[in-house]
């Protein structure tokens, strides 16, 4: 199974300690080399340490027409476009990315998407995790990662979980 990040699902992961989630899930993880370069320049030490991983792979674009597209064209920035270029070139099963305008011109090129909360989601349905509220509500205070009360709900929905937005 190809999949390929971006950098947020990795930063945040990294920052509430499950980024082993990721290897549990796919066992191998590629990134753009943009998306590398970002991730290495990144203050929390624990981002830039995720680039040691053995399983997270960098690999550059053989073309960067269609990142450089999706830059210019629909205002994605670098890691994203990148992302998806790479994910297109390699013909990915899965495209990390959790950024709304990102996943709506993944899709439109039909790629298959999941965000941090998806891998959550997973993880409870493999058994790897026994909730998924704890590590939303990390998420949420550690990462500052940005859910609705809406999704909040659905997601533990879909997780047979019953709670109260935070």
């Amino acid at each position: 199974m190809i999949v390929v990040s971006d950098t947020s699902p990795l930063c945040n992961l990294a920052l509430i300690d499950h980024l082993w989630l990721l290897k549990a899930i796919y066992q191998t993880v590629i990134i753009p080399k943009l998306v590398a370069d970002e991730l290495a320049v990144a203050t929390n030490p624990a981002i830039p340490n995720l680039l040691q991983l053995d399983w997270i792979q960098t690999q550059s674009l053989s073309d960067t027409a269609i990142a450089n597209q999706l830059q210019q064209d629909r205002g994605l920035d670098a890691g994203e476009a990148n992302a998806i270029a790479l994910a297109l070139e390699l013909q990915a099963d899965d495209l990390l990315m959790d950024e709304r305008l990102g996943r709506r011109e993944a899709l439109q090129l039909g790629l298959p998407i999941i965000g941090v909360l998806g891998i959550v989601v997973a993880a409870k349905q493999r058994s790897l995790i026994p909730q998924v509220q704890p590590i939303m509500d990390a998420l949420i205070y550690q990462a500052g990662f940005r859910v609705s009360s809406q999704l909040y709900q659905r997601v533990l929905n879909l997780s047979n979980e019953a709670s109260n937005y935070p």
